[in-house]
C-alpha cells in the first residue's frame, strides 16, 4: 500500500476525504494544525476521526497564525451568522484564513517528501463553499506545478507529486452521502467555526449552516448537537 498524506481538520469534507483515501488503498498519514483557530474543539474531533478511520499515524502541527489575525477564526473578530446562500456565494469572507490551505499544503509535501509519498489528500470543495480562493481548482493546479519545481524528488524526477481533491466538484449532499457510504462516523466530526465552551457548534455561521444544508438535501439527520439549528 502507498503512503499517503492526508490532510485532516476534523470536519466532514476532510473526514470523508481521509476515508475515500483509504477506500483507495492507500496508507494514510493524517496532518491536523494547532494554528490559533478559535475553533480549536476541531482537533478532538480530528484526533476521533484518525482513530476510526485506521490513520498509521496522526500528526497534528502547532502554529501562531493569529501573529497575523486578518481572518475571523484567529482575531477577535465577530464571525458572520445566518448568511444567505447568495451572500455565501459572493466575495471572500471573513472567515477566510490569509494563505491557510498554502501553509497546510506545504507542510504536507514536506512530509510526504520524508515519507517517499506521491500523494496528498485535501478536501477542497469549489460548489458548496464560502468563497475561499485556496479551494478552487487553479489553485491546485498550481501549487502541484509549484511543488515540482521546489522539492528535490520534483527536480531530481523520482516523485510526481499528485495532490487529490475527490470533493472538489461535489455538493454538500453528495459529500454526506459519500461519508455516509465510506463508513465515516459523522458524529465524530466537528465543522463549527464558533462553537460555545462546551463545544456544540452554533447552527449558523457559514460552516453549520452548509453542513446541515448537505445533511437536508441528502434526506439523512445530522448527529450533532447544536446551539441552534
Amino acid at each position: 500500500m502507498k503512503p499517503a498524506v492526508c490532510l485532516l481538520s476534523g470536519g466532514l469534507d476532510s473526514s470523508t476525504c481521509l476515508a475515500y483515501a483509504r477506500r483507495e488503498g492507500f496508507d494514510c498519514y493524517a496532518l491536523s494544525f494547532d494554528y490559533g483557530q478559535r475553533h480549536l474543539f476541531e482537533l478532538e474531533a480530528a484526533k476521533r476521526v484518525a482513530a476510526s478511520l485506521g490513520a498509521v499515524e496522526h500528526k497534528i502541527i502547532k502554529l501562531d497564525l493569529r501573529a497575523f489575525g486578518g481572518s475571523a477564526l484567529t482575531a477577535d473578530i465577530d464571525v458572520p451568522k445566518s448568511r444567505s446562500g447568495d451572500e455565501m456565494g459572493h466575495g471572500i469572507p471573513v472567515t477566510y484564513v490569509p494563505a491557510r490551505n498554502t501553509i497546510f499544503l506545504s507542510l504536507a509535501l514536506a512530509w510526504a517528501e520524508v515519507l517517499g509519498a506521491a500523494d496528498i489528500f485535501i478536501g477542497v470543495n469549489a460548489i458548496d463553499y464560502s468563497g475561499y480562493p485556496d479551494c478552487r481548482p487553479e489553485y491546485i493546479a498550481a501549487f502541484t506545478k509549484m511543488a515540482d519545481l521546489a522539492t528535490r524528488s520534483g527536480v531530481e524526477g523520482t516523485t510526481q507529486l499528485k495532490i487529490h481533491t475527490p470533493l472538489i466538484q461535489m455538493s454538500k449532499a453528495e459529500i454526506t452521502r459519500l461519508a455516509v457510504e465510506l463508513g465515516v462516523d459523522c458524529g465524530l466530526t466537528f465543522t463549527c467555526y464558533d462553537p460555545d465552551e462546551e463545544g456544540r457548534p452554533c447552527g449558523g455561521c457559514d460552516a453549520c449552516q452548509l453542513r446541515l444544508k448537505g445533511f437536508a438535501e441528502a434526506g439523512l439527520t445530522d448527529p450533532l448537537e447544536y446551539q441552534t439549528r
